[in-house]
């Protein structure tokens, strides 16, 4: 399990303004809170914050005055055009305490290759101690037929981890590849001399007194 320290700052101005000046001097507003403690207002970089949540679920260490906290991200906000960072929620968590989270699903295997392989859910929701939380979960999808799914509770978990999800939500689909049959137009054979009027053609001219 990843974990990161970061060091943050406390926001002392608030509202859209100040969070539009925060983004454009690089850093990104943010939100720690949790386990009965006052919600505190920080700001991180951008830069270590943005290649840090490229790892699910990762584990953040905030180190802001001289105290660390461990946190969880909860909720990312991004741009819905650039993708830029723009609000990020952290949840504190304690070491050995349990956490439910969204745990990305890989699949693995040799499945039926005439079907076509449909991710229906990309993640599953598991409980698991904060400091041990799967990067990711594998699917095997060995001897998966075409017209069959394979759920939840088919992923195979850690020691630890226990299944949130419904154990019967799809995970994967692999549907039936339809077929479409070229319909070759086969051309009406005509019988040319059938249909052409007979001719005479040693036919002699009537001959006249």
């Amino acid at each position: 399990m990843a974990e990161i320290t970061i060091n943050a700052v406390t926001r002392t101005e608030f509202g859209k303004g100040a969070s539009r000046r925060a983004r454009r001097d690089g850093m990104v507003p943010a939100v720690i809170y949790g386990h009965g403690e006052k919600p505190a207002h920080i700001s991180l970089p951008a830069r270590e914050l943005g290649t840090a949540l490229k790892t699910s679920n990762v584990l953040l260490d905030i180190v802001v005055d001289g105290k660390t906290e461990l946190t969880l991200p909860k909720s990312i906000v991004r741009d819905a055009i650039k993708g830029t960072l723009e609000h990020v929620d952290l949840v504190i968590v304690r070491r050995g305490e349990k956490v439910t989270v969204a745990v990305p699903v890989h699949t693995s295997g040799e499945f039926d290759r005439e079907g076509i392989l449909e991710h229906v859910n990309n993640t599953i929701e598991v409980e698991t101690e904060a400091t041990s939380i799967p990067n990711f979960l594998t699917l095997d999808l060995t001897g998966l037929v075409a017209g069959t799914s394979l759920y939840a509770e088919n992923v195979v978990l850690p020691a630890g981890v226990t299944l949130i999800s419904d154990p019967r939500m799809p995970v994967v689909h692999l549907s039936v590849r339809s077929s479409h049959d070229e319909v070759e137009a086969t051309p009406v054979a005509t019988d040319a001399t059938a249909e052409a009027p007979a001719t005479d053609a040693t036919a002699t001219p009537e001959k006249k007194d």
